[in-house]
């Protein structure tokens, strides 16, 4: 994997494990209602629950890749129109609603790691990573890709818990909300560059 396609990557990942989704809205209302420290086994199911989710798809989509090869260019091609939505997406998003967690505690790290399944943004993630960013389907570059989200995806959800405790500071303003997006959409695009052209 190329020095380039590598940064691609972890811009890919950076910018799709910080942007609004089911997970990070779940965090940051649970940063609201618990605090960081209970919130720490959610954050971690979240990143580590996620992580594996990408190696198990990875693996068995080698296998599909492996009997059709030209799925692979049919799954790129579909993940980078996705990802050019999903920045239309980003950039035009309303500021979100605050989140109320009805439940009297947090949720746990295997319920975290067991959401990752029923999450569309994360089958997608994980979809997008190993069809987009792998320049061949081995298990080699499938651990690679789950490696750069277990080391990016983990600090970048915890933001979200940290918005929570302070939702009032950095929620209210819709400026600061826009430019955020903004600047997510554009290095989302930026992150397709090597998937293009390569």
């Amino acid at each position: 994997m190329t020095y380039d396609l590598v940064l691609a990557l972890t811009v890919f990942a950076f910018v799709s494990s910080i942007t609004p989704g089911p997970n990070n809205l779940m965090l940051m209302a649970s940063g609201a209602n618990f605090g960081f420290r209970r919130t720490i086994p959610h954050m971690l199911g979240v990143g580590i629950g996620f992580t594996l989710m990408i190696v198990l798809v990875g693996v068995g989509l080698v296998q599909v890749f492996d009997l059709y090869p030209i799925s692979h260019q049919i799954l790129k091609v579909v993940s980078v129109l996705y990802l050019l939505w999903l920045a239309w997406k980003i950039a035009n998003a309303a500021p979100p609603k605050e989140n109320v967690v009805s439940e009297s505690t947090p949720i746990t790290f295997v319920q975290a790691a067991l959401f990752q399944w029923v999450n569309p943004k994360a089958w997608t993630m994980a979809l997008t990573a190993i069809t987009a960013y792998t320049p061949e389907q081995t298990l080699y570059y499938v651990s690679l890709v789950a490696l750069v989200f277990g080391v990016v995806n983990l600090p970048s959800v915890s933001v979200w818990t940290v918005l929570g405790e302070q939702m009032a500071r950095f929620l209210t303003s819709a400026a600061r909300l826009r430019a955020f997006n903004c600047a997510m959409a554009g290095l989302l695009v930026l992150s397709l560059y090597p998937v293009v052209i390569g």
